[in-house]
């Protein structure tokens, strides 16, 4: 069920019915899918949700937490090309990009094992942009789980390639957080989204989400800025897409997008 306060996060009512119809167009479409373990009609149900609702966007058992906060903010603001981007990947294995072609392996749409830790439209999308960043680990969703991590660690680089590819944003801003630089990569990141753009905050999950500060905290997870900023002094707070909660020290960067 989506909660009032999520309701200000929702796309506009005249763009997700324009995306709806995509979706119907793509689930009658008679191209043959090329991807060994997805199903049409499943992905197509998945679209629908996600349309409706990019909240139901979910990385789940796999690493991908930094391009399903950008992939959150694609399906919420632009969800027509989301959904243009979805049947290209599943019809051709590729998608055009701002700038680039970006094109799932033979060998990551060749795997046949349908225990993916997540949903067959997320996984589509999430491990294509994952891999396309990879030079040394393959993305294999029953890898051990040390590969499946070292494979999916997102670094600031790739938070802005994929704004620019996805979104077709350009101007994007790595702010620095860590030591003292927390308050101004905050203010700059809530600049960002007030000027109708987008900004990723990289944090110590364990920090926090989970209320289990680690002995030496060290960045480990993406979050999507959304609003609700309220500012006292040096403290502020804010709603993310993920779980919302307070930054103390687990705070490293940001990396801002604007149109």
């Amino acid at each position: 069920m989506i909660t009032t306060a999520m309701n200000q996060y929702l796309p506009d009512a005249s763009l997700v019915q324009a995306a709806i119809c995509a979706i119907d167009d793509f689930e009658q479409s008679s191209a043959t899918g090329v991807w060994a373990c997805l199903d049409r009609a499943t992905v197509a149900a998945d679209l629908r949700s996600r349309v409706a609702d990019p909240f139901q966007v979910n990385q789940g058992g796999q690493p991908f937490c930094g391009p399903a906060s950008v992939l959150f903010e694609l399906a919420r603001k632009q969800p027509s090309r989301y959904v243009q981007i979805c049947q290209s990947l599943y019809e051709s294995g590729g998608f055009q990009g701002t700038d680039h072609w970006i094109r799932a392996s033979d060998e990551l749409r060749s795997n046949v094992d349908r225990n993916l830790h997540m949903s067959q439209v997320d996984w589509m999308v999430l491990a294509t942009l994952r891999e396309s960043e990879n030079l040394l680990f393959p993305v294999e969703p029953n890898a051990p789980d040390l590969i499946r991590n070292l494979a999916g660690m997102t670094k600031s680089w790739e938070i802005k390639g994929w704004i620019r590819e996805l979104l077709g944003y350009s101007r994007m801003t790595y702010h620095q957080a860590f030591l003292f630089d927390d308050i101004n990569a905050m203010s700059q990141s809530i600049a960002a989204i007030q000027a109708n753009g987008v900004a990723m905050l990289l944090i110590t999950a364990e920090g926090l989400l989970q209320d289990n500060p680690p002995p030496i905290p060290f960045p480990s997870h993406w979050v999507t800025l959304l609003g609700n900023f309220w500012v006292t002094g040096d403290r502020i707070s804010f709603e993310i897409y993920t779980w919302s909660q307070r930054f103390t020290k687990y705070f490293w960067a940001s990396v801002t997008g604007m149109p």
